[in-house]
């Protein structure tokens, strides 16, 4: 088992932990507390996914999500945080209409406390994309298989990588990334054969949203991990709590204690001196 890491956790810890063929965490957090607990539970590394946008913002795709909300989301989690390394997902034509305006956008989540961002794709463009951010100081995590943010040019919530011919492809792409200088790939919605080949035949890690047991590192978002969210489950996603049922009987027990004069208790409110409480008893207003 590897012992736990103290100095704060960068592209070299991540690289290092491929090499030696041990795994590394993901977990998504939006908020500075949050943030704090799965930084001193260990997590590795914390993403700030565009997930939030379904999970804390009540969207029903990724897509309706700009950078604005993105960096306030990322400045109270890398609040939060002083040993996992922070990575900020650019949201939703964030980094596709011009180079300069990508750059911009980027350069401003790690201002904001990110460490880190990802970007979702493989075009040429893309790639020039994430050539000119590391060239910048930027380190950048790609994405590929199921990338939601082209939700609708895939066709729906389709798993990629089904056949030889796709898994090569995917593969390709993924090298491109490589070479691009990305510091590891989430590989989402895929059969776990798929995966660990492409795993198996790329230097940098490679984590797993959905694609099995055998990449690099595995990551969740908080939400379904703590069972809080509850429109949907994924298949992928697996409940380590029951935040829904906590939330739902700690609030209809408040909400009984305030309607019943239970709460606040004498131990919870503020209390005058008696001199002045019995000056207050003996006034009369005129």
């Amino acid at each position: 088992m590897r012992c736990a890491v103290i100095k704060k956790v960068n592209v070299n810890t991540l690289q290092k932990i491929k090499n030696t063929g041990e795994k590394f965490s993901v977990l998504t957090a939006y908020d500075y507390s949050t943030a704090k607990y799965l930084d001193e539970a260990g997590i590795d590394v914390i993403l700030i996914g565009d997930s939030l946008a379904m999970v804390a913002l009540g969207y029903d795709t990724t897509h309706k999500i700009g950078v604005e909300e993105m960096s306030i989301f990322t400045k109270a989690v890398a609040k939060g945080v002083s040993r996992a390394m922070v990575v900020t997902d650019m949201p939703f034509m964030s980094y596709n209409i011009d180079l300069e305006s990508a750059l911009v956008n980027v350069c401003n989540m790690i201002k904001y406390g990110a460490n880190a961002v990802k970007i979702e794709g493989c075009s040429d463009y893309i790639l020039n994309v994430i050539k000119r951010c590391v060239e910048s100081g930027i380190p950048v995590m790609g994405h590929l298989g199921f990338t939601p943010q082209f939700l609708n040019t895939i066709g729906g919530y389709n798993i990629q990588g089904k056949t030889f011919d796709t898994t090569i492809a995917i593969l390709e792409q993924a090298k491109k990334l490589e070479d691009a200088g990305v510091f590891s790939i989430v590989l989402e919605m895929m059969p776990e054969e798929s995966a660990k080949f492409i795993t198996e035949n790329l230097s940098v890690p490679t984590i797993s949203c959905g694609a099995g047991r055998y990449c690099t590192a595995q990551v969740m978002v908080s939400d379904d991990m703590l069972g809080k969210f509850s429109d949907f489950k994924p298949k992928f996603a697996r409940k380590y709590g029951d935040m829904k049922s906590l939330i739902l009987n700690c609030a209809k027990q408040y909400d009984y204690d305030v309607k019943n004069g239970i709460f606040p208790s004498d131990d919870e409110v503020f209390k005058l001196d008696n001199a002045e409480f019995e000056q207050l008893l003996t006034y009369k207003s005129s």
